[in-house]
C-alpha cells in the first residue's frame, strides 16, 4: 500500500498521531530531542503541522484533515521516518523553559535540565536584586541566556558563542523574543573578544560529550553541529578553560553555573579539590554544578 493510499484512510487528527506513533516505534526511531516517546513525537509534528497547540482539548483530536493537510502531515510523518531528523529541526522550533524558540541544522536543539532551575529564578543560590550582567557562554539558538532574561528582567545578558553561524540563531530569537535592548549576541572563543567584563552570574552548557559517546550517537544526534557537542576524548576541553577564566569574569558575589552531563565524573576526578555542588533536578538531568567566584578563587583549574 502507498503512503498516498494511506492518507485517504486517515481522516482525523487522531487517527495521523495514531499512525505516527505506531510507525516511528516500528522504525525504531531514538528521541530526546524535546520528547522521550513515540507518541509525544508524533502528537508535537501533527500539531505543529496543523498550527493547533500542543494542550489541544481532546475533542478537537476527532476533527478532521482536508485533503491538503493529510498530505502535508503525511509528508512530514514520512520525513522523520526516513531520514531520521530530529522533529525540532523540521519544524524549526522547541521549547525551553516554557519558550519558544526558533531552531535549524547550525545549533543543538534545547533540551537542558537546566530550564527548571532557570524556571525557579536559581532559588537559594543568587539574590535578583544582584544579578546585573550575565554571559550564557557556549549560546547556540540563545535559549538558556534568554529564558535568564526573563528570570532576571532588569539584568543585561551576553549570549557568547565561537560559531557565527549559531548566533545568527540566537540573533532571531532575540529579535522573536524582543529582547535586543537587553541581549546581545557575542562572538567569542570561551572569554576571548569579552576584555574586562565582568557578569554575576555566567551560566554555559558547552561542548561535553567524550570521544566513546560521539562515536556512540545515533543518527538523530549526528544532525547536530559537532562542535556544539565533542569536547575531546574525555568531554572537558571547553569547560575547563571556562572554570580557569572564571574569576576573571565573575563579580566577587557571583556564580558560575555549568552542565557538563555525562562527563560529570571525569570533571570530578579531574578536579576532585574543587568544591562543586551538583544539582538535583524534579523533572530529570544530571551533571550540572554550581560554584561560587569566592569558592574558585581558592582553587587551583589545571
Amino acid at each position: 500500500m502507498t503512503y498516498l493510499n494511506v492518507t485517504q484512510d486517515l481522516l482525523t487528527v487522531r487517527d495521523f498521531i495514531r499512525w505516527g506513533t505506531s510507525r516511528f516505534t516500528e522504525a525504531g526511531l531514538c528521541y530526546g530531542h524535546g520528547t522521550d516517546n513515540a507518541l509525544d513525537e508524533a502528537a508535537w509534528l501533527v500539531l505543529h503541522t496543523l498550527h493547533l497547540p500542543t494542550d489541544l482539548d481532546g475533542a478537537w483530536l476527532d476533527c478532521r484533515l482536508s485533503s491538503a493537510e493529510r498530505r502535508l502531515v503525511m509528508d512530514r510523518l514520512l520525513l522523520r521516518i526516513h531520514t531520521r531528523k530530529p522533529v525540532a529541526y523540521i519544524t524549526h522550533e522547541a521549547y525551553f523553559a516554557n519558550l519558544s524558540f526558533y531552531v535549524d541544522e547550525r545549533v543543538l536543539i534545547p533540551r537542558s535540565p537546566l530550564a527548571e532551575f532557570i524556571e525557579q529564578g536559581l532559588e537559594s543560590w543568587v539574590k535578583p536584586e544582584q544579578v546585573q550582567r550575565i554571559a550564557d557562554i557556549g549560546t547556540g539558538s540563545g535559549c538558556i541566556g534568554i529564558a535568564c532574561a526573563y528570570a532576571f528582567p532588569h539584568a543585561q545578558v551576553d549570549l557568547v558563542d565561537i560559531s557565527p553561524d549559531a548566533l545568527a540563531v540566537a540573533e532571531k530569537n532575540i529579535q522573536r523574543h524582543q529582547l535586543a535592548h537587553r541581549v546581545r549576541a557575542c562572538q567569542s572563543d570561551v572569554y576571548s573578544t569579552l576584555g574586562k567584563a565582568m557578569y554575576d552570574l555566567i551560566i554555559t552548557n558547552p561542548p561535553y560529550v567524550d570521544a566513546h559517546d560521539m562515536a556512540a550517537l545515533s543518527e538523530e544526534f549526528r544532525y547536530e553541529p559537532v562542535l556544539g557537542l565533542a569536547a575531546g576524548d574525555d568531554g572537558l576541553a571547553v569547560i575547563l578553560r571556562i572554570l580557569k577564566g572564571a574569576c576573571a569574569h565573575l563579580s566577587p558575589h557571583g556564580v558560575l553555573i555549568g552542565e557538563v552531563g555525562n562527563s560529570a565524573e571525569a570533571l570530578v576526578q579531574r578536579l576532585p579539590d574543587v568544591p562543586f555542588t551538583w544539582l538535583e533536578f524534579a523533572r530529570g538531568g544530571h551533571g550540572v554544578f554550581i560554584i561560587e567566584a569566592r569558592q574558585l578563587a581558592q582553587c587551583v583549574i589545571d
